[in-house]
Parts: C-alpha cells; structure tokens; sequence
C-alpha cells in the first residue's frame, strides 16, 4: 500500500478517484502521458502568432504534474494548483520538469479559489471533485481569469455518470456544461457516454465531456 493511500496498490486510476485516494491515484497515473484535450488546446496556441511574453497557464488539479510537465516543455509558465500536498512532492521529484524557474505551486482547495488572469485554464479530470456548493463561484473565476483567446481546456461529467449520485461531485447536463462554454468558440466538445465497471468491478455508466474551447 502506498503512503497515506488507503486501498491495495495496483488498481486502476479510477479505483483510487471513487474514494479520494490522492496519494494512490498520484501513483496509478506515474509516467502516463499529457492527456489529449491538454495536447490540442497547446497544438492551437502553436498555430496562433506570438504574443511575445511567456504565457501562464493554470493547472487546476495539477496531481503528479504530467500535464505541467507538458507545458514546462512547451515554454509557458505554469501555477500548478491542488488540495492535496502529495501532489508536489511527486511533481517536484518528476525527472522530466524542466524550466523550473516557470513554475509556482499553489496547495489549496477548489472551495473559495481565485484563478488569477491567466492565457490557459487546464481542467484534467478535476473539477468534477469540486464540491457542487462551490462549483459555480468556481466556473465564474475561470471563465474570468481567462484572457481574450486565451483557452479552457478539460473534462466535465455528465448527470448521467454513475458518480452523479455521489453528494460530493459536481456533475452537469449537456446543456448546462454548453451553456457554461457559452463564453467561448467550442474547439472540441465531445460527449463520451457508455456502460462499463469501475476498477473494482463494479457496474458504472461513465458520461463525460472531454473540452476544448477558446475565449472570444
């Protein structure tokens, strides 16, 4: 069992998220790639001339930094964000951080957050463990801290996921996660819903929204 995990080592990610595992999701994910919707908000920003300053992206639910790495490899300044202070022990021992000198780290819940102004807002998997009593305040920061073509990029669970019960989750309609983008051209919105199991076996409709969306 890993340190401060509270389930048998190697069960998949997923197992660890149900229960707020942290430390034993942080090892679950190690040494897995940038996730895709991170991947196509940067590719973007490539094809896009140079605003000659570095940009600053926030990493909400940052973990064990495989997307910070990502964009510390990119060249953008990075304010890695997360509740859980495992996270930057295990981001800060990464052998693939470079420029560390853009790098700040921010220990501190989704629940009352600020995001300062910032040209990126990544969202990996995690705002949906923001409580749904300080969700709204937390999606208005967002889309506030955001510059003109500047981006938001992540996922959103659907009310149809078999998480939506659980009280603790914030979990939106198709309409409502759209209506939430309304600030923003949509570069990717793709609905993935489908019946499955969770890494314990047990059955778990899975409903997400994997985004991608610039500011206007």
């Amino acid at each position: 069992m890993s340190a401060g995990s509270t389930l048998p080592s190697g069960l998949p990610a997923q197992a660890y998220a149900a229960q707020r595992d942290w430390p034993g999701y942080f090892e679950a994910v190690a040494g897995k790639p940038a996730r895709e919707t991170l991947l196509l908000a940067l590719d973007r920003f490539d094809r896009e001339p140079s605003t000659h300053r570095p940009r600053l992206a926030v990493d909400l639910g940052c973990g064990e930094g495989r997307d910070t790495a990502e964009l510390l490899r990119r060249g953008w300044h990075v304010l890695a964000i997360d509740g859980h202070p495992d996270a930057f022990s295990r981001l800060l021992a990464r052998g693939d951080l470079p420029h560390r000198d853009g790098l700040t780290t921010l220990h501190a819940p989704f629940e009352g957050l600020r995001v300062p102004e910032c040209d990126l807002v990544n969202a990996s998997f995690s705002l949906p463990f923001c409580p749904p009593h300080a969700f709204d305040a937390l999606w208005v920061s967002i889309v506030a801290a955001i510059r003109r073509g500047g981006r938001f990029c992540g996922q959103l669970f659907g009310d149809r996921d078999t998480w939506a019960s659980l009280p603790d989750r914030s979990h939106q309609t198709r309409e409502h996660a759209l209506a939430m983008l309304d600030p923003f051209d949509l570069e990717r919105f793709d609905e993935d819903e489908k019946p499955g199991a969770d890494a314990l076996g047990t059955p778990k409709h899975w409903h997400v929204f994997h985004v991608v969306a610039r500011k206007r």
